[in-house]
């Protein structure tokens, strides 16, 4: 599989105009990435865009920082979907894993999963590993792989940092290949996007996507 199939090419910034999405959309046509990765707002406009092509949208939920009730996750989702979204990245609840309340984390992953999976939608949770103790990592990382998620995710992009590759060794360590692994924040060049998926993630997220691929 080419590089460019690992990667949903993201643009989340809050200040994102329209202008700025169509660029994002268009070059996910031209080097044909996995993914746009972009706000909720955007997917009508990204779905209509992507239609006949095989990119496929997705969304985040809860983002960035995983702190909304499970209700409104779930309402979300249900909302982001309806408007084509074919991928759902939600935010777990870090500050109830961190309490170590983990029935409450894994309640509000499974809520949205259910819904994902009803309708064919892929979930990924993001754990924001910048926040997490080692062991806190390998804790969540579990957690997602036992409420039924696709991939499990480093980072919003919205921490202190990104990914890193002990990061995603823990990550790997934790949960194998019961489900997927992606890398996310700090991505800037082909070696960085190597390395990550050679210490076993599956997807990546990022904004340099075409750096990734053509090396400029």
């Amino acid at each position: 599989m080419g590089i460019n199939r690992y990667i949903d090419h993201t643009l989340l910034k809050p200040e994102a105009t329209q202008k700025q999405i169509e660029k994002l959309i268009q070059e996910a046509i031209d080097y044909n990435f996995m993914s746009v990765m972009v706000n909720p707002y955007w997917v009508v406009y990204a779905s209509e865009r992507l239609k006949d092509n095989d990119v496929k949208v997705a969304t985040v939920i809860g983002f960035p920082l995983g702190a909304n009730t499970t209700g409104i996750k779930v309402l979300e989702a249900q909302q982001a979907i309806k408007d084509g979204a074919q991928e759902i990245d939600m935010v777990q609840n870090i500050g109830e894993l961190k309490a170590g309340h983990l029935d409450k984390v894994t309640a509000d992953i499974t809520a949205v999963v259910r819904l994902a999976h009803a309708q064919d939608v892929l979930v990924k949770v993001i754990i924001e590993t910048a926040l997490l103790t080692e062991d806190e990592i390998t804790t969540a990382s579990k957690l997602v792989a036992q409420a039924g998620a696709d991939f499990v995710k480093t980072s919003t992009g919205f921490a202190t940092r990104g990914a890193s590759l002990n990061d995603i060794k823990l990550m790997y360590n934790a949960v194998g290949d019961t489900i997927s692994i992606k890398a996310s924040g700090g991505i800037h060049s082909l070696k960085d996007a190597e390395a990550m998926i050679n210490m076993g993630a599956a997807r990546l997220g990022t904004s340099s996507s075409v750096a990734i691929v053509t090396g400029k």
